[in-house]
């Protein structure tokens, strides 16, 4: 890894892609250039069939603090509003794979943000959360007003953004943020043993699942139905359904191709 990388990747266990943000010195905090190497890791991981499911992880002290306070300070505006900048974040977005955040430590504005983008969030007992833009003067402005709302109702979202103040692992829990909380030391385990089921089931319908569940958040009860019943008509007409019936049959390991 060069000097330049602020983005480390792996790969642990077949069909999993573990990366984790590399800017230790700066509490990972999300950089232009950073999110721009994140989403080219995206990109990479998109187009390669032996990736079947990503987790994202920082280090034991901050999955990331949030945005780039430095770059703020001297661009201001700007330098979250460039176009890079955005295309990045939509890039991390629109991951069709499934993504798991492994969270310990530190985990605010920005970070909570980028940790909100994936579809299962693991997180330590020592992990900390929270949309403190407010103490800066702002508002979170990576999907935090929204995402953040969706996910825990309006009463934690508003208290959490318009106090600035972090809620614990546990609150975040109990409030539908998080799907699993676990000693520090075992957080990352965790995600990859996850990852690594995930990389067991059917790439396609995984992608179609993910879709479905997404639109939940996106539209109403009536449409999200449409997209489900979309999505299982074209799950029928995979290779892997035919595979997946076929060893359920003979009691034996599916082997699916993502076909």
């Amino acid at each position: 890894m060069t000097e330049s990388a602020l983005v480390a990747t792996s790969r642990p266990a077949p069909g999993v892609l573990l990366i984790r943000l590399d800017r230790p010195a700066r509490r990972n905090a999300l950089s232009g250039e950073l999110l721009r190497q994140l989403a080219a890791v995206i990109v990479d991981a998109e187009a390669d069939p032996d990736v079947r499911c990503l987790v994202l992880t920082g280090d034991e002290r901050a999955f990331s603090a949030g945005a780039d306070i430095k770059e703020m300070q001297a661009r201001g505006f700007a330098a979250i509003s460039e176009h890079a900048r955005q295309d990045a974040w939509r890039t991390i977005e629109r991951c069709q794979k499934p993504l798991i955040a492994a969270v310990r430590g530190i985990c605010f504005g920005g970070g909570l943000e980028l940790a909100m983008l994936a579809d299962i969030m693991i997180a330590a007992e020592d992990a900390v959360l929270a949309q403190p833009e407010i103490i800066l003067g702002i508002i979170p402005g990576d999907g935090g007003t929204q995402r953040l709302t969706r996910v825990v109702g309006k009463s934690l979202a508003m208290k959490m953004i318009l106090t600035g103040e972090p809620i614990s692992a546990r609150e975040a829990q109990q409030a539908g943020l998080v799907a699993e909380v676990l000693p520090a030391e075992a957080v990352v385990d965790r995600a990859l043993a996850l990852a690594a089921l995930i990389a067991t089931r059917a790439p396609v319908a995984a992608r179609l699942a993910k879709e479905a569940v997404l639109a939940a958040y996106e539209t109403t009860l009536s449409a999200g139905l449409d997209t489900e019943r979309r999505a299982i008509r074209l799950a029928f007409t995979t290779e892997d359904q035919k595979e997946g019936v076929a060893a359920f049959a003979e009691k034996r390991p599916a082997r699916f191709q993502g076909r």
